[in-house]
């Protein structure tokens, strides 16, 4: 693995409690709390010193991980659990009662239908935002976003996806609803941001892994026909640790003069794709693997977007080369800008948190199987 080198060598200290846009006795909003990178989040915060996280979780959300956090750090008393629906107006009303900070990451996941991924990361999103500035008390708006909202590589510096890389402007086109729903919920805040000077800041992560989620990222390839394609190859995987993550998502909601401002999330050191499926089958479990070189991916993808287009709906445009293209496509991540305006430090590094990942990985599937 080659390091990716820091570039700004006369970064400042990290930053103190002292210097956040709030004190740590005011109320912080996190939604999609029970989440994996939520329950992190809200570790980070009470880590942090916080003494009035509120969080949000869904009726059937599994709050495991979060009780358990908050019995650990005897937290009884410095958070609050919320069981609520941001489709319910009365509900955000409610839940952004006196809060100066959201970190809003409850988003649809797992949805292959537009509508849906519409409804649960748009209209929830645009109701959250709509009752916290009615109570005309809120310091910062973190949305948190996704990786998959680039269109490839490029934007003034071709190869390099940063936070200059275009975003998709036809997520429609992409296949993939999770995509689209990213993509119209960052539009949405911008939108506030712009005509109701909503004091936002989007973060966009990575792939981020760590224990509490086993799974080989979409970059390394595919497993939908039967047989596990290997797709990356010497492609690096933007990955970030779960708590690098988490650290990263609360500091874009403390520290003062970045309204309006979008962050990457990703970690240093990163494998690529070889390397990493290398390991996974090493240390975690061993199957069969199809290496499909770039060039021959991309006839594939052309190929299906062809078949797709010629059947009229028949056959869905899953494979198409926008995917491909902001998949596949080569290209280096960059962290420079959360180093130098966040003070953002890597404190898990690379390999400790691979180690740890596929530690976790190898108990979980021993226990399921």
């Amino acid at each position: 693995m080659d390091e990716n080198k820091q570039t700004n060598n006369k970064i400042e200290a990290k930053i103190m409690p002292g210097d956040f846009i709030i004190n740590q006795n005011e109320t912080i909003l996190v939604t999609g709390a029970s989440g994996f990178i939520g329950s992190y989040v809200v570790e980070t915060l009470l880590n942090k010193g916080f003494n009035a996280v509120r969080c949000l979780i869904r009726e059937t959300s599994d709050g495991t991980r979060l009780f358990n956090i908050i019995s650990e750090n005897n937290a009884e008393n410095r958070i609050e659990v919320i069981k609520g629906n941001l489709l319910s107006k009365d509900d955000c009303q409610r839940i952004t009662k006196d809060v100066k900070v959201i970190y809003h990451l409850a988003a649809a996941m797992g949805t292959k239908i537009f509508s849906e991924a519409f409804l649960n990361s748009v209209i929830t999103t645009r109701n959250l935002i709509e009752a916290a500035l009615q109570h005309n008390c809120l310091k910062r708006f973190v949305n948190v976003s996704s990786f998959i909202v680039y269109k490839s590589s490029g934007g003034r510096k071709k190869g390099v996806l940063d936070e200059s890389s275009p975003v998709e402007k036809e997520p429609e086109k992409r296949a993939q609803a999770y995509c689209y729903g990213k993509v119209k919920q960052d539009e949405l805040v911008i939108y506030y941001g712009e005509k109701n000077n909503l004091p936002y800041v989007i973060v966009r992560p990575g792939t981020v892994y760590g224990p509490g989620k086993a799974f080989i990222p979409p970059r390394v390839g595919t497993d939908t026909f039967g047989v596990f394609l290997h797709l990356g190859g010497p492609n690096r995987i933007p990955l970030t640790y779960v708590s690098n993550c988490a650290e990263a998502i609360v500091l874009a909601g403390l520290v003062p003069g970045i309204e309006g401002e979008v962050f990457n999330i990703v970690d240093d050191d990163l494998p690529t794709s070889r390397q990493f499926l290398r390991e996974y089958k090493k240390k975690v479990k061993k199957f069969k693997s199809i290496y499909v070189p770039h060039f021959l991916s991309y006839f594939l993808y052309f190929v299906w977007e062809k078949i797709a287009a010629w059947s009229r709906g028949q056959i869905p445009p899953v494979y198409t080369r926008k995917e491909w293209k902001a998949i596949w496509k080569k290209a280096h991540f960059k962290n420079d800008k959360i180093k130098e305006k966040l003070r953002w430090r890597q404190t898990i590094s690379t390999r400790q948190g691979l180690d740890k990942f596929f530690d976790y990985c190898r108990k979980y599937y021993k226990i399921s199987n």
